[in-house]
């Protein structure tokens, strides 16, 4: 019997991972592969003197939907095959390095500058003022590591600034310039095996966020072939089996890359378009693997 393993966390399941489990499980049935489910906190691994010790079922691969790093790293040293790979999540996971492996490839994206790592309780002012120089106001700040919309504040004025670096402090995140013509606007573009599925467009008239899980809404588009190519190249320079790239409007029309996800929801995209994404990913995964 053919066997895949679904990992997601153990910590709560939000509605786009239940819907996402669902749906890969459904898609994999239909086509007589056994799925089961294993949260992070079920996979006991550990590194014994020299090598990884490792309890689970036997598979013949992994989909990961987790942003658990570690396991995964566990995981992959013993053998198992992740989708997508760790090297891949984590590029994905931490938005400055995302940024830093597209950069100098060809692809626009918004003016980005890291936080500084310190150790002290005060925002560095004059590094702001650096940022304040090359960005102005209004700009975007992002924790490194979020999802959904959350960790994302709109900063319009010094006063926000210094107060919000004080709160972030200890925790990495991005300065990044405020793409107008996009407000509350983008486009996600699903890419599986570096080739376009679908996109759609999201569309926030009351928010400078576009993402459906903050109240954007999805439509059917039509995209020029820069916005696709930006997608593809995207994946292929990160390492992706499975993503939806985020892109934002330029001023004259052109595309700028804002995100990449390598667990991007399907719900959303499936019922906006009517393709079959998680039908598309199993069908890649099985003549992958088979």
């Amino acid at each position: 019997m053919r066997k895949v393993l679904i990992v997601i966390n153990g910590y709560g399941l939000a509605d786009g991972i239940k819907h996402q489990v669902g749906r890969l499980t459904e898609e994999f049935s239909k086509r007589g592969v056994e799925t089961e489910i294993i949260k992070n906190t079920e996979v006991f691994a550990y590194i014994s003197r020299e090598n990884v010790d490792i309890s689970l079922p036997k598979c013949d691969f992994v989909i990961y939907l987790d942003k658990d790093r570690y396991v995964a790293g566990l995981l992959e040293k013993n053998g198992y095959k992740l989708f997508n790979s760790i090297e891949a999540i984590c590029k994905c996971d931490d938005k400055m390095l995302t940024h830093i492996c597209l950069a100098n490839n060809g692809i626009k994206m918004p003016i980005t500058i890291s936080s500084t790592l310190c150790y002290t309780d005060n925002g560095n002012r004059d590094y702001l003022k650096k940022v304040i120089e090359k960005i102005g106001f209004p700009m975007i700040v992002k924790e490194n590591y979020g999802s959904l919309g959350k960790q994302v504040y709109f900063v319009e004025n010094y006063d926000q600034l210094l107060e919000l670096e004080n709160k972030l402090i200890h925790i990495p995140h991005i300065f990044q310039e405020f793409i107008k013509s996009s407000k509350g606007k983008d486009y996600r573009i699903i890419v599986i095996n570096h080739k376009v599925v679908a996109y759609m467009k999201r569309e926030n008239e009351h928010s400078y966020l576009s993402n459906l899980a903050t109240g954007g809404t999805a439509s059917v588009v039509e995209l020029p072939k820069s916005y696709l190519d930006m997608a593809v190249k995207a994946s292929e320079i990160l390492g992706l089996d499975y993503c939806g790239a985020d892109i934002l409007e330029g001023p004259n029309g052109e595309p700028i890359l804002s995100e990449v996800n390598s667990n991007a929801f399907y719900e959303g995209i499936e019922k906006t378009t009517g393709v079959n994404v998680a039908g598309c990913y199993v069908d890649y995964l099985i003549k992958k693997n088979y």
